[in-house]
C-alpha cells in the first residue's frame, strides 16, 4: 500500500533567462511573494502565500518549460521504491530526495514532508472574482492515457473519477491537500507535457484581470480557457469553485 502523501507542490517551469518574468506573473495572480532563490544557479523559488502553507514553486529549466508536480512524504526511500514498482523510474536522483518520470514520461519529484499543512485561501481579483492555483494537468497520447491514470491513482491512492467529458480523468485528493491531478487524453499523439488550470468563480473576469499582468488569450471552449504567460506557456482558466475544485457550470 503507498503511504500517505502529506503535502504536494505544483512547480512552474519556465526557462532561465525568463525566470524574473514568470516569478512576477505568478506571484501577482496568486497574491504572493518571492522566497529567497535556491539552487546551484538561483533556479528554485517558492511563491510565499499571505497565509497557509506554500504550494506553488517556480523554477529555471535550461529549455521548454511546463509544469511537474512534487510529492512530499514521510519515507522518500520507501515511496521510490513504490513508484519503481508500478512502473515508475528514477531519472535523476538526489540526496534525500528524487526526480522521476511517470511511465508516460511526465516528470515528478519526491521529497521529504516538512510539516506543510494548512492550505492558502483562494485570490479575490480587481472585480471580485476569486481563483486558486490547485490543479497538474498531464496531456497525454490516447495510447498513454489508460496507463498514466492507472499510475497516478495506485501511487496517490487519490480518489479517481472520470470528468464530464471522456478525455479527462482526475485523481482527487483529499480537501486538505492542494493540488489535484487532471489527466487529459489528446487526440494525437506527441510527447506527454503538463500544465497548471486554475479554478475561477469567474472565468472572463479572471481573465481580464491576468490580461492586465501580461497574459494574453488563447482560445475560449465552454468550461475553461486557454491562456498563455507573458513567458510563452500555455495554462487554462476553468469553471470550478476555488474551495473544492468541483465544477461549477
Amino acid at each position: 500500500m503507498t503511504q500517505a502523501i502529506r503535502w504536494s507542490y505544483v512547480f512552474v517551469d519556465r526557462p532561465r533567462e525568463q525566470f524574473d518574468l514568470s516569478s512576477e506573473f505568478w506571484t501577482q495572480i496568486t497574491a504572493t511573494h518571492l522566497s529567497e532563490r535556491r539552487g546551484d544557479q538561483g533556479e528554485f523559488a517558492t511563491l510565499l502565500p499571505q497565509t497557509g502553507d506554500a504550494c506553488v514553486k517556480v523554477q529555471g529549466v535550461e529549455a521548454g518549460g511546463g509544469a511537474h508536480l512534487d510529492l512530499a512524504v514521510e519515507d522518500v526511500d520507501t515511496f521510490v521504491r513504490t513508484a519503481e514498482a508500478l512502473g515508475a523510474t528514477v531519472a535523476y536522483p538526489q540526496p534525500g530526495w528524487a526526480v522521476m518520470r511517470s511511465p508516460g514520461g511526465q516528470l515528478f519529484c519526491v521529497v521529504p514532508w516538512e510539516g506543510e499543512a494548512v492550505r492558502s485561501g483562494a485570490v479575490e481579483g480587481p472585480e471580485g472574482a476569486y481563483s486558486r492555483l490547485d490543479q497538474i494537468c498531464i496531456d497525454l497520447a490516447p495510447a498513454l492515457y489508460d496507463t498514466e491514470a492507472a499510475f497516478w491513482a495506485a501511487l496517490t491512492g487519490w480518489e479517481r473519477v472520470t470528468g464530464s467529458r471522456p478525455e479527462f480523468q482526475r485523481v482527487a485528493p483529499t480537501p486538505d491537500l492542494p493540488v489535484r491531478i487532471l489527466l487529459q487524453r489528446l487526440a494525437e499523439d506527441r510527447p506527454t507535457s503538463a500544465h497548471l488550470d486554475l479554478a475561477c468563480t469567474d472565468v472572463d473576469a479572471v481573465r481580464t484581470w491576468h490580461e492586465k499582468h501580461g497574459a494574453t488569450l488563447v482560445r475560449r471552449f465552454a468550461h475553461w480557457t486557454v491562456m498563455r504567460d507573458p513567458a510563452g506557456a500555455l495554462y487554462c482558466l476553468t469553471s470550478r469553485d476555488p474551495h473544492t475544485g468541483n465544477p461549477t457550470g
